[in-house]
């Protein structure tokens, strides 16, 4: 029987919750997704895990915050001057779009308010933290070359 390895597509089910047993993502009650391992669909953190398993396994991992979606990086916060939000009135926790010449579209959270700036998190909303991926694996097959 085929194990997850590169080179594999894998149909599974998953959930992603904090530590605290909040449900963040989960597909358990939906048909299963699949992708191919290595395609970039899933976060590496979470694709090591499900190496060596087979069709019909179901797990529950850890996954540290710099396996996930990375630490929390006090850099990306960053000041903006209250008068360059014109179209909206900004609020603690607002998630907002940013234009950014290298990526497009980014989007920022709205973390402090004062007179003259606005902070804004441009951190994934869950960098830094721990993580409990459950998944259970339906097929491995063989990538089929076209």
């Amino acid at each position: 029987m085929l194990e997850v390895s590169p080179g594999t597509l894998v149909h599974l089910n998953f959930s992603i919750r904090l530590e605290d047993g909040s449900l963040v993502d989960s597909n358990l009650d939906r048909d299963p997704v699949k992708f191919e391992v290595g395609d970039g669909s899933l976060l590496f953190g979470f694709e090591k895990q499900l190496f060596g398993m087979k069709a019909g396994e179901a797990a529950v991992f850890p996954v540290a915050a710099e396996d996930g979606f990375g630490i929390h990086n006090p850099d990306n916060i960053q000041k903006i001057k209250t008068d360059q939000f014109t179209d909206v009135e900004p609020e603690i926790g607002m998630i907002m779009g940013f234009s950014d010449p290298a990526q497009g579209e980014v989007p920022g959270v709205v973390c402090e308010i004062d007179e003259e700036y606005i902070s804004v998190d441009f951190n994934h909303p869950l960098a830094g933290r721990k993580l409990e991926f459950e998944v259970k694996i339906h097929s491995v097959e063989p990538v089929q070359s076209h």
